[in-house]
């Protein structure tokens, strides 16, 4: 089991937050047990598709305006 640092903040009502040592893992939560279980969640699916080798994956960039 690995473990990481979950740094988070709350934003209009809701917690949010990412791991620090995985960079892309972001998720929210109505309560910090919430985004615990989100985190989590998010961090099985991103090891779930590094594992498939059948992900015909095909990166694209697109511009958008901020």
């Amino acid at each position: 089991m690995a473990r990481f640092t979950l740094e988070y903040w709350k934003d209009e009502g809701w917690y949010v937050g990412r791991l620090k040592q995985v960079p892309g893992i972001f998720s929210q939560g109505e309560s910090l047990e919430e985004l615990e279980e989100n985190i989590r969640e998010a961090y099985a699916l991103m090891r779930e598709t590094e594992a498939a080798p059948d992900l015909d994956v095909q990166p694209e960039e697109v511009e958008i305006e901020v």
